[in-house]
């Protein structure tokens, strides 16, 4: 995935100084060339032998070392480098990198850098919030750094608050953004549709479906990982939010609607892949319905057609996606659902093919447009996700 990119990655004296040893594991798992610096404090706290064992380069920490086979050391990874991560980020380093003084390996590096650099700070809340270290940390996004909002929870001083290094997860899907796929969406606003929408009954029952997001959420991180400027709307899951995404929560196909249609006439691409409820209940029950004996019924309407609505309203230049979840007649169904909601793609699926469908980290699709049917084979949902967008990129 990360072949041929070489990542720089500053460690400094913070306790979450041992995360990066993961990170760095994980980014050598994606064939990323990695190079560590570290500040002599952070060398207390974790020991150069591990970086060194994991990437295979000389963890670097004196800038006059002589044992290095580099000519003039920071300029020469300053000019390798895709990318540059400091993390975690002290105060002492982000004040250095803000006043441009450089007097160890990893600030002389930084200021030789000619990539892009990320800072992750990571200190006790009251170090956080102090306006010098705001001042600061200002003065790094002026200078074109970005700067990677640490979290909130239990610090190593055992209090509660702002100033938790993200984490490795995090800081990677940071650097897959920036180094991982060519910017061939920058400039776009694509809108992004996924999930299950909940249909309520009464206060405890709701009526849904099997989706769990998967599709849609990878379709905005591809978005976001190709420079797009992403909305996701989505019905509730259990993912986890991606990152620089613009994510607004819905429950039910009536919001879902309503939010897609105030943001729809703003965007380049807009991609359906929720799984919309069809049919919501006509009554909504303030009070849990009794059981009782006999047949019970429940009355049903239909909600609105989404992917319709947006077909018939779509300005010039607007690309729509929409999929197709069948269980036969998969092709003739899908060619139908294109020329009927008047869209530019139907993604379309059957449930039961095997590595399709639901819940599955895999799909199998047929891409169907106008005048030709594309049938991919059995690939992870990212890949598909690619796929789709290097047809939309094309057109």
């Amino acid at each position: 995935m990360l072949k041929g990119k070489t990542v720089v990655l500053g460690v400094t004296g913070s306790i979450a100084a041992y995360k990066m040893a993961n990170l760095t594991s994980m980014l050598i798992k994606l064939r990323c060339d990695v190079h560590v610096i570290m500040t002599k404090n952070a060398t207390n706290i974790i020991n150069p032998i591990a970086f060194e064992t994991l990437t295979g380069h000389k963890c670097l920490v004196d800038t006059f070392d002589r044992n290095f086979n580099y000519n003039i050391e920071h300029v020469a990874l300053g000019e390798k480098a895709d990318l540059m991560l400091v993390a975690p980020a002290s105060a002492d380093v982000i004040g250095k990198l803000a006043g441009g003084i450089a007097d160890d390996m990893l600030t002389t590096t930084a200021l030789a850098c000619q990539c892009r650099i990320l800072v992750a700070p990571a200190m006790n809340t009251r170090m956080y919030e102090n306006p010098i270290v705001q001042d600061n940390l200002k003065k790094l996004k002026e200078f074109g750094m970005e700067v990677i909002e640490p979290d909130t929870g239990v610090l190593a001083c055992k209090e509660v608050g702002k100033g938790k290094l993200p984490s490795e997860e995090i800081l990677l899907e940071y650097i897959l953004r920036e180094i991982h796929l060519e910017k061939d969406l920058e400039g776009k606003k694509v809108l992004v549709t996924a999930g299950a929408t909940r249909e309520a009954i009464d206060p405890v029952r709701f009526i849904t479906n099997h989706s769990t997001g998967k599709m849609g959420y990878a379709l905005a991180k591809v978005a976001m990982y190709r420079g797009a400027e992403v909305t996701l709307v989505s019905a509730p899951t259990q993912l986890p939010p991606p990152i620089c995404v613009n994510l607004v929560r819905v429950v039910s196909a009536e919001d879902m609607f309503r939010e897609v249609k105030k943001m729809a006439p703003d965007m380049d691409i807009i991609i359906k892949a929720a799984a919309v409820a069809d049919f919501t209940p006509v009554e909504y029950h303030e009070e849990k319905i009794k059981k009782k004996e006999g047949k019970s019924t429940l009355e049903l309407k239909r909600t609105q057609d989404i992917l319709a609505y947006l077909g018939t309203r779509r300005r010039q230049g607007q690309y729509i996606c929409g999929f197709s979840m069948e269980t036969e007649n998969m092709i003739e169904n899908s060619q139908q659902k294109l020329k009927d909601k008047h869209v530019d793609l139907i993604v379309a699926n059957n449930l039961n093919t095997e590595g399709a469908g639901f819940a599955s980290d895999t799909n199998i699709v047929t891409l169907i447009m106008e005048e030709e049917l594309v049938e991919l084979p059995c690939m992870s949902k990212e890949e598909v996700a690619a796929t789709i967008f290097d047809v939309i990129v094309k057109k």
